[in-house]
């Protein structure tokens, strides 16, 4: 028994020694992590950034935003607005007229003192001022305005030269792109905010009339006007809408490219008034679904659906079913990549189109005419006259009815008014173009009856009130 207790002994004794050695000699020494652990933050302090960007790949804004902060300026639009009638404005049958006060921004584009807005900045201004970045205000003169593009023009006059922004080509401009938006949103002058081109050729009235500019640069209430520009300083948009359900910012803004504002600027300052190159044809863009349903194979472009008779688009010999792939080397996937690039353009000014024609590749040189056609309502569209059209219906005078409105087209024809037919006065005023026709209805009281006086297809003359 003494020798099985002393073995046992002696084999625990041996067991303790040889652990005992394999942990001082051999195994590694391990720290416990539970113990010795430090916690660390969840995000990465200020200072360790330097570390991890190559400041070499970064944009550099200070230039660009140094030199654009003196050429954008404050604009104050005074208005006067009817507030809620009063007890003794019930009484005395009179209604009080309030000052309301609007501001945005606008961007100086040359040393003289003319500045850009937008249209919506000062409409109905009674007074205007400006003020720039140096709390000097100035008072202003609207030179013109054109409500379609929601671009101004104003003016100051200032005792020295004045810093500017020069335009960059926003064709050039390219998604991905960085650029700053430069205003005074909420009343806080001198703003700079930064993003990237989100997007080209933005529509937003869905009738493929507008042609934005999206970044995600932060704009508020009160940057309509500001400056959109690029990392050298210049302007590639003015800053312009956003959409948004609480009427801020969410991440989606709006700028008219540079290329339409300084054109648009350049007429009013040339002509008084903004002058429209048409391409003169009817159309839309093609998807899967317009594609199935014109029987087509492919999806990118415009397709003419019809040409406005001597336009520079029948003149060119441009037909129905042609698919509009280029405008001067720009892609056209949507209408309003043609309508915005048509934007910049004038009467009488070449375009080069690259067309697809039974499925072969054109080019073609259309120049652009001067706008003769106008839908009006509840008759369709109409155009400008040629002596033969009036010979023919022995009249000295009128607009042609070239389309009826889809609504009223069996109306008219049962009246013996179709296409071809002669409007020769509206509302007691002898019309002669399409501006004629635009000037009358736009005079016109919304409580006025619509006078119509035309030859119908028998040479006859008619008359018609609407009301």
């Amino acid at each position: 028994m003494k020798k099985i207790i002393t073995l046992v002994l002696v084999s625990a004794l041996g067991g303790i020694f040889t652990l005992g050695a394999y942990k001082l000699l051999l195994e590694e020494d391990k720290a416990l992590v539970v113990t010795s652990a430090k916690s660390e933050p969840a995000f990465l302090p200020t200072s360790n950034l330097n570390n991890l960007i190559n400041t070499g790949e970064t944009p550099d804004f200070t230039s660009a935003a140094e030199n654009t902060v003196n050429a954008v300026v404050h604009v104050k639009n005074v208005t006067m607005s009817s507030g809620q009638m009063t007890f003794q404005d019930f009484f005395y049958g009179r209604r009080s007229q309030h000052p309301q006060v609007g501001t945005g921004s606008g961007v100086i584009i040359n040393a003289d003192g003319y500045i850009i807005t937008n249209n919506h900045v000062i409409k109905n201004a009674q007074e205007l001022s400006v003020t720039l970045n140096n709390n000097k205000t100035y008072e202003a003169e609207l030179i013109g305005a054109d409500a379609k593009t929601d671009i101004a023009l104003l003016k100051i006059d200032a005792d020295n030269d004045l810093p500017y922004v020069t335009f960059a080509d926003s064709d050039n401009a390219k998604v991905g792109e960085w650029v700053l938006a430069v205003g005074n949103p909420f009343n806080l002058t001198s703003t700079v905010t930064a993003g990237i081109i989100s997007a080209k050729s933005r529509d937003l009235s869905g009738a493929s009339t507008q042609s934005f500019i999206q970044t995600d640069a932060a704009v508020n209430p009160g940057n309509s006007g500001g400056a959109l520009v690029n990392t050298n300083g210049e302007l590639v948009g003015i800053n312009t809408a956003i959409t948004s359900q609480t009427g801020s910012y969410i991440g989606y803004s709006f700028a008219v490219p540079s290329n339409i504002a300084r054109k648009v600027i350049e007429d009013i300052m040339e002509y008084g008034n903004v002058q429209n190159g048409i391409l003169g044809i009817q159309g839309g863009a093609l998807n899967s679904a317009v594609a199935e349903q014109l029987d087509i194979s492919e999806t990118e472009g415009v397709y003419i659906d019809s040409v406005v008779e001597d336009s520079g688009a029948d003149k060119a010999g441009l037909q129905k079913g042609d698919i509009i792939k280029e405008i001067d080397h720009i892609k056209v996937s949507k209408f309003s990549d043609l309508t915005g690039h048509l934007s910049a353009k004038r009467p009488n000014d070449v375009v080069n189109l690259k067309l697809s024609r039974d499925g072969k590749l054109k080019t073609v040189a259309v120049t652009l005419a001067k706008n003769e056609t106008f839908t009006m309502p509840l008759i369709g569209r109409i155009k400008n006259t040629k002596s033969s059209d009036l010979k023919k219906y022995g009249v000295k005078n009128g607009v042609k009815i070239v389309q009826l409105n889809d609504e009223y087209a069996d109306y008219w024809r049962n009246n013996g008014v179709d296409t071809g037919c002669i409007i020769t006065s509206i509302n007691d005023v002898k019309v002669n173009s399409v501006e004629d026709v635009q000037k009358v209805l736009k005079n016109r009281s919304t409580y006025e009856a619509l006078r119509i006086e035309l030859i119908n297809s028998n040479g006859e003359k008619e008359r018609y009130n609407f009301r």
